[in-house]
């Protein structure tokens, strides 16, 4: 008698890969096996750190979540509906689960035993080539080169834990601290500190930590005659301390001492200075760990004095990001770290700039990065896009203000471009003297966009309101986002434009689901995975923040994150879009680094399965957050 139900579960299995590659009986072998699993929303399959199931899945119908908790946020790193295979690790790895499966509609899985799977896989190379890159693309710690080399038949494979991504491990922090009171004498803390041979001393009382003496202090404070010796050390030490739980990762440390610009942290039992002081983490510790990392970049980038050596910089930043985005790790981290590099490197050379100039700047000024750089989402090196902004001027002094600045502006854009910032085509600089302007004119400029608006102006407007302060007076900068929010606020009109504009890009797949490609000119049958998948996310999430007047965010995955938490009745589509965004712009950047190109253009033959169903959930989103867009804004009538 003839089992219907494992028919029809080995004819759907059929459908997917990789069990499109076994045979009719091995599938009926495995359907038999199968144990169905109805779920509700919101039901956890295995959380992070639970022992490994006996099976792996397939989603019959529903959707699933992947998620990863780093440093106390819960990330999601992907998305799976029917036909996915997920919970792989039992396959190929013996620790417990790196990360969370969570269902995100109601789901109906098929739970296929390791046992049964494990020999046919084994026997069939495809099958294990696909479900390896599958584990090895929806992990936080992919196999190594000598690993993607191996298959099923290596019994004893195991994720070696010093493959694991260096960034998100915890720091290595020291534990026997060298301290003292505040009391002691200055000169008894550089006898102290010249006998351990330590650069460095914790000032604490009752083992709460009050501060830190460094060798730069001590150089910097008495050296120079503004102390003496014997002087009490609470006098020169500099306080208060920033302080972190032992479980600190390396990539907070990072950020943390690049943004403060200190190179010590404290390590506590609770976080805060008001519990016991445990450890010490300096960036000298992290740069023996590891040779090359952001924190030694951005020492390079701010010590260098010459545009040569910046350059030699910026190519080992474009060697870390290859190594962050094939390690998987996550974008929100990759894209913070590259961010800081590159706006430090902006800094360093309008400082180097400024020396060349003859005179002083004669007001107040601010170099406002755009487009990408100005939404912290450029990785890859594409051209420049830039402009000044200036105070405002008696006119007869502006023509003359413009010009110093211009001659700054032709300057820095000449060393961005060497540094490998490519000149832009559309001219979209500072040196462009339309784009170096004085607050007022700026203003008028931004005025006439929203009030009258055609295509052109759309398209400067998508460009330009996206700007980010990258040197010089910030106070210029935040008048101008004011400025924006205030002509924007009851401007419905406008605002219904850039909601045409954001729905200019029909859904990427065609209506048999098929990637919409270029049908002429030089990318002919390639995918615009910028025009076609980045830009309609991009442009929603410019309108939506633009509408409900959301200030200082200007990442598009942030500006969702945002809308999420401002508005739970819709948290999911803005969730949905904030992810989308992430995967759809680390794709374009794996791509980029593996073509040397910005990624924009992918063929479509070079894309896996695993990658053309990745996308596919991904443009889902995008279809539905511009239905949404349609009816939020009333354009049914105008696209």
């Amino acid at each position: 008698m003839k089992n219907t139900i494992a028919e029809r579960i080995a004819d759907f299995l059929k459908r997917f890969p990789p069990f499109d590659l076994l045979k009719k009986n091995q599938l009926l072998e495995i359907a038999v096996q199968v144990t169905i699993k109805y779920l509700d929303k919101g039901q956890i399959i295995y959380n992070q750190n639970d022992t490994l199931h006996q099976h792996f899945y397939i989603i019959h119908k529903g959707a699933v979540s992947l998620k990863k908790t780093i440093n106390n946020t819960s990330e999601v790193i992907d998305k799976f509906d029917e036909g996915d295979v997920f919970g792989l690790r039992p396959l190929f790895a013996q620790e417990n689960y790196a990360i969370t499966s969570i269902t995100e509609e109601e789901c109906i899985l098929y739970s296929i035993p390791i046992e049964v799977f494990k020999p046919m896989a084994e026997k069939n190379k495809e099958v294990g080539k696909y479900l390896l890159e599958s584990f090895a693309s929806n992990t936080e710690n992919p196999f190594s080169k000598e690993h993607q080399l191996r298959f099923f038949s290596d019994t004893e494979i195991v994720l070696n834990p010093t493959d694991n991504l260096f960034e998100l491990q915890p720091v290595s922090y020291i534990k026997k601290i060298v301290t003292a009171k505040p009391t002691s004498k200055i000169k008894t803390i550089a006898k102290l500190m010249s006998s351990k041979n330590i650069g460095s001393i914790i000032i604490e009382d009752n083992n709460l930590p009050l501060g830190i003496v460094t060798d730069k202090d001590l150089r910097n404070k008495v050296a120079t005659g503004l102390h003496t010796i014997k002087e009490p050390v609470k006098n020169v030490m500099s306080a208060p301390v920033l302080c972190y739980p032992k479980n600190l990762t390396i990539a907070q440390a990072q950020i943390t001492m690049m943004k403060h610009k200190i190179g010590h942290l404290c390590i506590t039992e609770d976080g805060t200075p008001n519990s016991k002081l445990i450890g010490l983490v300096s960036e000298h510790d992290m740069t023996l760990m590891k040779g090359n990392n952001p924190s030694v970049l951005m020492k390079a980038i701010k010590r260098t004095n010459s545009t040569k050596d910046l350059k030699r910089v910026r190519e080992k930043i474009a060697i870390l990001l290859k190594g962050y985005i094939l390690q998987n790790i996550p974008l929100t981290h990759t894209s913070k770290i590259i961010f800081e590099l590159n706006d430090a490197t902006i800094k360093r050379i309008i400082e180097r700039c400024l020396e060349k100039m003859k005179e002083e700047p004669p007001v107040k000024f601010a170099w406002m990065s755009l487009g990408s750089q100005g939404r912290k989402e450029q990785l890859l090196q594409t051209d420049q896009d830039n402009a000044i902004v200036f105070e405002n001027v008696p006119k007869e002094e502006l023509e003359t203000v413009r010009d110093y600045f211009l001659k700054l502006a032709k300057k820095v854009n000449k060393r961005l471009n060497t540094i490998g910032f490519e000149f832009c085509n559309a001219d979209m600089m500072a040196k462009n003297p339309k784009w170096c302007l004085s607050l007022d004119e700026w203003k008028a400029q931004f005025s006439n966009w929203t009030s009258n608006t055609g295509n052109d102006e759309i398209l400067l407007s998508s460009i330009f309101f996206d700007f980010d302060i990258s040197y010089g007076e910030a106070s210029l900068t935040n008048a101008l986002s004011d400025h924006v929010l205030s002509i924007t606020k009851t401007n419905s009109v406008f605002l219904s434009k850039l909601g045409v504009n954001a729905l200019r890009s029909a859904s990427p797949l065609g209506f048999f689901r098929q990637f919409l490609v270029e049908s002429d000119g030089k990318h002919k049958d390639f995918f615009d995975l910028k025009k076609r998948a980045l830009m309609p996310l991009i442009d929603a999430g410019r309108l939506l923040t633009l509408t409900y007047q959301i200030k200082n965010i200007n990442n598009t995955a942030e500006r969702f994150e945002k809308l999420a938490e401002l508005f739970p009745e819709n948290k999911e589509l803005y969730l949905s879009s904030s992810y989308a965004f992430k995967a759809i712009l680390k794709f374009r950047t794996k791509h980029g680094l593996l073509n040397n190109d910005n990624g924009r253009f992918i063929a479509l033959e070079v894309l896996t399965k695993e990658e053309k169903m990745k996308l596919k959930r991904c443009f889902k989103t995008i279809a539905t957050l511009q239905e949404f867009i349609k009816i939020r804004f009333n354009l049914s009538t105008l696209v």
